[in-house]
């Protein structure tokens, strides 16, 4: 028996379709008052319900089909499918249900046939049938017994077990014949013997019945099952390279079910009124008739893809007239032609009732997912698209004793009418009734409302003469206040006077002492400082020259420091004016390179005639680097200021580096940091730390000296963004060493650094970028020469969603950073699983197609090419590079 492959319960989220014409059906209910009155005059209209169903892939498309995506995408949800024309293009299409590879027996059953069977216990004519390319499904869909695996069944088994349980065994008869149509030869499956079946044609009626085959009465589901299987034995198959076992013939299961009707009367007496009871309910003798067809077609196929020669060809030949013969009749039915050519094959006549005819239908198309049948696929989709335009008359089959209905009606009428005018009576009476005593409840209601408005209205008047009264001694109350308040202000002010006056003289009495104390003093002094008033006493003469020293130091260092003020002032004021004009200058430049020299630089600028370099080498020279090292100590906060800005312009310079940490200048840049609370003072110092840390040399030696930790601690302090954006540079220069990934990270570097993007400041998020691309490019590094092994820091820290998040910044100087940090990750194999969970791969794919940077763009297009786990990832999605 034909398998088109296993399915498996499940759905499958399939992309956005675009609009396409929908079809509504207008079957009604299959147990509508219509269907049950009359077989010959009452009918309705059914349309050819059409579902679509996908098969799984198989091991030899799975193998010759690895490199392509399957021409098939489903949005079950929406009941539509989409069939790829090319990479870009796809045609749109929807039916009555979609079916996925994942799609149970049981689903299709409920959906595709259940329906239509119980029609068919209530009397109608009822068709299943699947069509399909070779190898797609369809006996798999229609005919599988499920011995080894009872959710395997297929529609024929789980047809009969709805029929056994919904009949009685006592009065209701089912009974099968099994057929097959084998090159244009009706055959007994059953029976052998019996190859020739005619087909017989009611003139009156148009019925078509096979009086040869053979029919046999049904009681149990196992026997049942036996009649299949003999049936399956019996059935034309052949191996080809489409299938292994392909049909070659159309199967054909007939079920025809007599059902016993008893109290229908009831049932169509209820519907006219219910007053049933009143009926004398003499039930004639009733019976239903359902035929239910359940048709496995042959697949369609094409011989140089089947591979079919000799005999197999001539079968091929016929399947396909057969059923081309069936899509001309859809076709014709489709478009309202006056001429359906049902006698170009017995397919065609054998399935009459089911298309145009008075059986309810229901089609079943497989199709495959692999793009090298998209010709054989987009045909059987149009062949179901063509179906679901087809209408059907839907006619119930019933035996009616149409004179004993008639009089029972007649009497039913009679006691109708008699009870009418009894309950007209009884009605009117009940009215007149009801009209009195609603009459007498709105007398008393409004005889109860006069009494208690007449009650309302004393008590508010009541109340009203209370507040007058009330308000009256409020009144009077009031009026005598104001001469009690005038006296006792009046004793108020003056109190406060005589108190002011006390405190006044007492003290123009203490300033007087104060001013007789201080001419005391002075008098003293001048007798002690009087030439010879001691007689040229030595301590005195000495005391005077060592002030006078010491008043003459203090003018020089006073002198010292307002030269170094007026300096600084200069070079921080020149030093603002470069800043702005280099930002503004840079706005739509290019990027510079992760090891370029670090924007800290702007705390030292050079023009053509480097004055300031020469302003700040005289200066160093003058005083000298320990005498400014030396004032980083001082106690005044604004020397500080300027003594750290004289040093963080040095340490800008490469040449005065190694000076400055050879006097000790980092050791008192790393101490001025951790105890000063000048955010001033800490913005500046970590500045001339980020511009040591340029050197590899002074970047091990911060690590060594606990660098790190203090700008991890001034990073979670800090509040100004200035401070910040020089603490992100430190950090960021450390990063671009190969030496101090481990110990960076472990001692809190990379933690410190993400947890400053918490500000959002372009300046502050530009280092932070900067040092996420440099510790990323170092651990890429590493981890080619195979000095590392498992996932990348930044992501077990958390990076992650912030790089995906600014990938796309709108700040140019953020976005190549991170840019390059993407890039620098995905090389790592071991990366790419979180990269894919964290939407990474989109932003990869975008790099490598839009970035503006040629050598960033290359890049990100070649890790995306030489990462299985990405390309694998795309060939799922459908992404082309």
């Amino acid at each position: 028996m034909a398998s088109g492959g296993g399915y498996r319960n499940g759905t499958q989220k399939a992309p956005s379709l675009r609009t396409s014409s929908s079809f509504k059906s207008k079957l009604p209910p299959s147990a509508s008052s219509n269907g049950r009155r009359s077989s010959t005059i009452d009918a309705v209209y059914g349309r050819v319900r059409v579902s679509v169903r996908l098969r799984p892939r198989n091991a030899e498309e799975l193998a010759a089909d690895a490199d392509f995506a399957d021409c098939v995408e489903q949005q079950p949800e929406l009941k539509r499918l989409k069939l790829r024309k090319n990479n870009w293009d796809s045609d749109t299409y929807e039916f009555d249900e979609v079916f996925t590879e994942f799609a149970s027996q049981k689903r299709v059953y409920e959906v595709v046939a259940k329906p239509v069977v119980e029609s068919v216990l209530d009397g109608y004519n009822g068709t299943v049938m699947a069509y399909g390319q070779t190898g797609t499904g369809k006996t798999y869909t229609l005919g599988r017994l499920g011995d080894e695996d009872a959710s395997a069944r297929g529609i024929m088994v789980r047809s009969m077990e709805d029929i056994l349980a919904n009949i009685c065994l006592e009065t209701d008869s089912v009974s099968v014949s099994y057929l097959q149509l084998y090159m244009e030869t009706i055959q007994d499956l059953l029976n052998p013997a019996n190859d020739n079946i005619p087909i017989v044609e009611d003139q009156k009626t148009g019925d078509v019945s096979l009086p040869g085959a053979t029919v046999v009465d049904v009681r149990d589901q196992q026997s049942f099952l036996e009649l299949l299987r003999v049936g399956e034995a019996h059935r034309y198959a052949a191996n080809t390279k489409l299938n292994t076992e392909s049909s070659r013939s159309h199967a054909i299961l007939l079920v025809q079910i007599k059902r016993s009707v008893p109290g229908r009367e009831a049932d169509f007496s209820a519907e006219t009124d219910h007053s049933s009871h009143l009926a004398t309910n003499y039930k004639p003798p009733m019976l239903r008739k359902g035929k239910l067809l359940l048709v496995d077609l042959a697949g369609s196929e094409r011989v140089n893809k089947s591979g079919s020669e000799g005999h197999m060809l001539e079968e091929a030949k016929s399947i396909n007239l057969s059923l081309s013969a069936l899509g001309k009749c859809i076709n014709a039915l489709a478009e309202n032609s006056a001429h359906v050519p049902v006698r170009d094959s017995k397919l065609t006549r054998l399935l009459k009732d089911s298309f145009g005819g008075t059986s309810r239908t229901s089609l079943v198309i497989t199709i495959g997912p692999s793009p090298r049948h998209r010709a054989e696929t987009a045909s059987t989709i149009l062949f179901g698209q063509r179906a679901m335009k087809v209408e059907n008359m839907l006619k119930i089959k019933e035996e009616f004793d149409y004179k004993s209905l008639s009089k029972r009606l007649e009497v039913q009428v009679d006691k109708l009418i008699a009870e009418n005018e009894r309950q007209q009576k009884a009605f009117e009476a009940e009215v007149e009734r009801i009209r009195l005593e609603a009459q007498k409840h709105v007398t008393e209601a409004e005889r109860n409302y006069a009494e208690a408005l007449k009650e309302e209205k004393m008590k508010c008047q009541v109340e009203y003469m209370d507040s007058i009264k009330k308000l009256e001694e409020k009144w009077s109350l009031n009026q005598q206040k104001p001469t009690n308040n005038v006296r006792t202000d009046g004793t108020c002010i003056t109190e406060e006077v005589s108190e002011l006056k006390m405190l006044l003289q007492n003290e123009m009495h203490t300033r007087k002492a104060a001013e007789e104390e201080i001419n005391k003093l002075k008098d003293q002094q001048h007798k002690f400082t009087k030439p010879g008033s001691a007689g040229g006493n030595s301590d005195i003469l000495n005391l005077q020259s060592m002030l006078e020293e010491e008043i003459r130091r203090k003018k020089r260092l006073e002198e010292e420091v307002i030269v170094l003020r007026s300096q600084f002032s200069q070079l921080t004021m020149e030093a603002g004016q470069r800043t702005s004009y280099l930002d503004r200058s840079r706005n739509g430049t290019g990027f510079p390179g992760l090891d370029s020299l670090s924007p800290l630089r702007n705390l030292h600028y050079k023009d053509a005639t480097n004055g300031e370099r020469s302003s700040i080498t005289n200066l160093h020279e003058q005083v000298g680097l320990h005498k400014i090292l030396s004032l980083l100590e001082s106690e005044d906060a604004t020397v500080r200021i300027h003594a750290v800005k004289v040093v963080a312009n040095l340490a800008a310079e490469e040449a005065n580096q190694e000076k400055i940490v050879e006097a000790g200048g980092l050791n008192s840049l790393l101490m001025l940091l951790s105890i000063s609370e000048d955010e001033t003072i800490r913005r500046i110092a970590a500045g001339a730390i980020a511009n040591l840390a340029m050197s590899e040399a002074n970047q091990e030696l911060i690590m060594t000296q606990g660098g790190i930790a203090l700008l991890a601690v001034t990073a979670a302090d800090a509040e100004d963004p200035q401070t910040l954006r020089m603490v992100a540079g430190a950090i960021a220069n450390l990063c671009g060493n190969d030496k101090l990934q481990t110990r960076l990270r472990s001692e809190g570097g990379i933690k410190a650094l993400l947890g400053m993007v918490r500000y959002r400041h372009q300046d502050v998020l530009s280092q932070v970028a900067r040092g996420i691309a440099n510790f990323a490019k170092c651990e890429s590094r590493a981890s080619a020469q195979g000095q590392k092994a498992g996932r990348s820091s930044l992501i077990e820290d958390g990076a992650l969603p912030w790089i995906v998040q600014n990938s796309n910044n709108e700040a140019s100087m953020i976005r190549r950073h991170v840019e390059l940090a993407l890039c620098h990750l995905a090389q790592h194999e071991v990366n790419a699983k979180d990269m894919i969970s964290g939407g990474a791969l989109w932003e990869l794919i975008r790099i490598s197609r839009d970035c503006s940077r040629d050598d960033i763009r290359s890049l990100a297009r070649r890790t995306l090419i030489s990462s299985l786990t990405f390309q694998a990832e795309m060939r799922r999605l459908r992404i082309e590079l």
